[in-house]
């Protein structure tokens, strides 16, 4: 498959994608400058970590604005597959790819450490194949992570099934204690209505090879590799 990290100034965690996706996936992966208008024929697009023109305003409120932008909004609305990791969640809720919004942390400090996360659904890309009674552990980094919803959004993620990720402890349990932001509901991802826009905050880039004691993050590209597969 043909991946494409769309990379903002201030983007930091693109290599790591890339890095995952070339060596450790074997997939062919291009770079696309925010200023670009060209996908380069890439079939799944990656918006990847990291703090997009600084952070000023809200995270990923000006990178949403980027000329790239454009050309990822009309591939999302081609049925296109998109993924947002930290800052590319926030920029695809800027953009309106995804519903809801994501605020600063409940306890207003920068959070980088693991947590641990389970899939709420199979029925989409990146989590069909994760057992939903796994708890992931992925590293977390970012000040604004709080995801939030109203009420009637909230619900229809839930009545639809678009939740793909809840904050958990080591052993799957959804508590206020294994919520590391303040997320609503311990959301840590969610998924658009069409199902081809897709994302959380922590990041499994971080997390998908024995060199850095942590494969649980394979889980989630290996899901999504099937793509190319089927």
């Amino acid at each position: 498959m043909k991946f494409g990290v769309v990379i903002f100034p201030g983007s930091n965690c693109d290599e790591d994608i890339i890095h995952v996706l070339e060596n450790v996936m074997g997939q062919q992966v291009v770079r696309l400058w925010h200023k670009d208008h060209d996908l380069q024929g890439a079939e799944f697009i990656v918006l990847p970590g990291g703090f997009s023109f600084g952070d000023y305003l809200r995270s990923g409120a000006i990178a949403r604005f980027s000329p790239i932008m454009q050309e990822v909004i009309q591939f999302a609305a081609r049925g296109g597959k998109v993924l947002g990791i930290c800052n590319g969640f926030q920029i695809l809720t800027e953009a309106g790819l995804l519903p809801g919004a994501l605020l600063h942390n409940k306890n207003r400090k920068f959070i980088c450490r693991n947590i641990h996360m389970k899939a709420q659904t199979n029925n989409s890309l990146v989590t069909q194949f994760i057992d939903q009674q796994r708890a992931l552990k992925i590293p977390l980094a970012h000040g604004e992570g709080n995801y939030f919803a109203d009420a009637d959004v909230l619900k229809a993620l839930n009545d639809n099934d678009q939740v793909l990720f809840r904050y958990c402890d080591e052993f799957g349990n959804v508590t206020d204690e294994s919520n590391p932001n303040g997320s609503i509901e311990n959301i840590a991802g969610v998924t658009n209505a069409n199902r081809n826009v897709f994302g959380f905050m922590p990041h499994p880039e971080r997390a998908s090879e024995s060199l850095v004691g942590n494969e649980d993050g394979l889980a989630i590209f290996e899901s999504i590799l099937s793509m190319a597969k089927a």
